[in-house]
C-alpha cells in the first residue's frame, strides 16, 4: 500500500494542532491531523472550557446566596451536581463537534488513531481499522501533556482525583484536600469550596500561585481564606493512607508531619509531557524533562519537525499552542512571522476572585535589573466595582523608571480575565506610561482602575 503524501502532517489536534492545520489549509498547505481521542484535546475536552462551565455555575451559586444584597430574593438555594456536570460536559461537546466542523471546511485529512515517526518524514497512524502509512515534509508534533502523578499520590478516581475525575464527580466531597496551588489546582479548590466542601489546600512553595507576582498571590490567600478555605504553604503531601470513604492524608509542615483525614483528594502537581511511544528519541529529538526542546520558533533538533504547546514547554496555555501553530504553519508556508514571546502571554486563572498577569513580576523586574515604578490601583476605588457589588480587588503594574516600557501588569478581583488583554495588546506595542496616561478609558467600567494603576506609578492618580 503506497503511502499517503501530505505538505504538513500534525500529530495532535488539541489547541495548538488544529489551529497549525486551519491555518496551512488556509495557506495552501495539503494537511493532515491525527489525533488518538478528542478533536479540540485536553483544553477544549477536559481543561480550559468545561472547568469555565463548571466555575460560572458556582459563580451564580454564590450571587444567589447574595441575593439580599442586591435587593433579590431567593429562597431554597441548592443545585445539583449532575445537572451542573452535564452543562459542563454539553458545553465541551458543542465545542468539540465545532472543531470537527472546521477541520472539514478547510479540506484538512483527519487521522483517528496513534501515531509513531518510524523515519524522518514518516508519520505511521495505527487506527480501529488497521495502519496508515503517511509521509510529508514537514511534521508538527502537537501531542500535549497530561497530569503529573507523585508515587504514592497516584489518582484511583474514587478517594484521589485527578483533573479527569474532579470535572466528572462521582460525589461531592464533603472534605476535600487539593494538592498543588497552580491555576488547576486552585480552580477545582474554589469551585468545590463555593458548592460548600471543607477545602484545604497544600502548597509545596512558599505562596500560592506561585507564578503570580507575590502580592497577588497574598491577597489571593486572603481572600480565600475569607471564604473558608484552608492554606497550607510551604508544606507536602509526604503518603496517603486509603481506606474506605476516607484517606488519611501526612502533610510535611514547618519539619513535622501532621495527619489529617479527607474524603477526597485532588491531585493537581504539575503536567509532564506526552513525548513517549513516539519514537521521538530514535530520530533524534532533544528531550528534556519530558519536554522537547525547540528554538524561538518551535523547530526542534530534526529537519523539518516542530514541536508546539504543552509538548514545547512552559508557559502551558492553550493560547500560546495555538499562536505557536499559526507561527508554525506560516513558517511552513514560506512566511517570515515573528517568534512568540512567553513574557508577552497573559495567564489566567477563573477563581473566584479572579487572577490575571501579563510580563514580569516586581521581583522578576528587580532581579533582571531594572529601575522600577510600581503602580496600584483597588477595586473598593472604583464607581463600577462597587455597583457590581465586587469591591475586593488590586491592579499592579509595573514600569521601567528609565524608558516608560510596561515591563508587567498583575491583577486580581471580578473580571480580570478580560480585562489583562488591555494591557497584552499595550505590551504588543511597546506602549509606554505616557501613552497609557494619554488613553482615555470609558466610565463607569473596571478598566478605569488600570488606567489609575498607571497613573499611580508616577504620582498621579485621581480617585486614590
Amino acid at each position: 500500500m503506497a503511502a499517503k503524501s501530505f505538505d504538513v502532517i500534525v500529530i495532535g489536534a488539541g489547541p495548538g494542532g488544529y489551529v497549525a492545520a486551519i491555518r496551512g489549509a488556509q495557506l495552501g498547505l495539503s494537511v493532515a491531523v491525527v489525533e488518538r481521542e478528542h478533536m479540540g484535546g485536553i483544553c477544549l475536552n477536559w481543561g480550559c472550557i468545561p472547568t469555565k462551565a463548571l466555575l460560572r455555575s458556582s459563580e451564580v451559586f454564590h450571587l444567589m446566596h447574595r441575593a439580599k444584597e442586591f435587593g433579590l430574593s431567593a429562597d431554597s438555594i441548592g443545585f445539583d451536581l449532575d445537572a451542573v456536570v452535564k452543562r459542563s460536559r454539553g458545553v465541551a461537546k458543542q465545542l468539540n463537534g465545532g472543531v470537527g466542523h472546521l477541520l472539514k471546511k478547510n479540506k484538512v485529512t483527519v487521522f483517528m488513531g496513534q501515531a509513531t515517526l518510524p523515519a524522518k518524514g514518516k508519520v505511521s497512524v495505527t487506527t480501529d481499522s488497521g495502519t496508515e502509512e503517511l509521509t510529508a515534509k514537514s511534521i508538527i508534533l502537537a501531542t500535549g501533556a497530561r497530569a503529573r502523578e507523585l508515587p504514592g499520590l497516584e489518582a484511583d478516581g474514587d478517594l484521589v482525583w485527578t483533573y479527569k475525575h474532579a470535572l466528572t464527580p462521582v460525589r461531592m466531597p464533603k472534605k476535600l484536600l487539593v494538592i498543588g496551588s497552580g491555576a488547576i489546582g486552585i480552580e477545582f479548590a474554589s469551585f468545590y469550596n463555593t458548592l460548600g466542601a471543607d477545602t484545604t489546600v497544600v502548597e509545596v512553595m512558599d505562596r500560592i500561585l506561585p507564578v503570580e507576582d507575590a502580592e497577588i498571590s497574598a491577597f489571593a490567600k486572603k481572600a480565600f481564606e475569607k471564604q473558608g478555605m484552608k492554606i497550607l504553604q510551604k508544606a507536602a503531601v509526604k503518603k496517603l493512607d486509603r481506606a474506605k470513604g476516607k484517606v488519611t492524608a501526612h502533610i510535611e509542615i514547618g519539619g513535622k508531619v501532621e495527619t489529617q483525614e479527607f474524603d477526597t483528594v485532588i491531585s493537581a502537581v504539575g503536567i509532564v509531557g506526552n513525548v513517549e511511544d513516539l519514537g521521538l528519541e530514535a530520530l533524534g529529538v532533544q528531550i528534556d524533562r519530558t519536554h522537547v526542546v525547540t528554538d524561538a520558533y518551535c523547530r526542534t533538533a530534526v529537519d523539518g519537525l516542530y514541536a508546539i504547546g504543552d509538548i514545547a514547554g512552559a508557559p502551558w496555555l492553550a493560547h500560546k499552542a495555538s499562536h505557536e501553530g499559526v507561527m508554525v504553519a506560516e513558517l511552513i508556508a514560506g512566511g517570515t512571522p515573528h517568534p512568540v514571546k512567553p513574557e508577552s502571554i497573559a495567564g489566567c486563572t477563573y477563581c473566584y476572585p479572579q487572577v490575571a498577569s501579563v510580563g514580569l513580576t516586581e521581583a522578576k523586574a528587580v532581579e533582571a535589573g531594572y529601575d522600577i515604578k510600581v503602580g496600584r490601583f483597588p477595586f473598593i476605588g472604583n464607581g463600577k466595582a462597587i455597583a457590581l457589588g465586587e469591591p475586593e480587588g488590586m491592579v499592579k503594574t509595573i514600569f521601567d523608571a528609565k524608558t516608560g516600557e510596561l515591563l508587567g501588569a498583575h491583577m486580581i478581583g471580578a473580571e480580570v480575565t478580560e480585562l489583562i488583554q488591555g494591557y497584552v495588546v499595550g505590551r504588543q506595542l511597546e506602549t509606554t506610561e505616557e501613552d497609557l496616561m494619554q488613553t482615555v478609558f470609558p466610565h463607569p467600567t473596571l478598566s478605569e482602575m488600570m488606567h489609575e494603576s498607571v497613573l499611580d506609578a508616577f504620582g498621579k492618580a485621581i480617585h486614590f
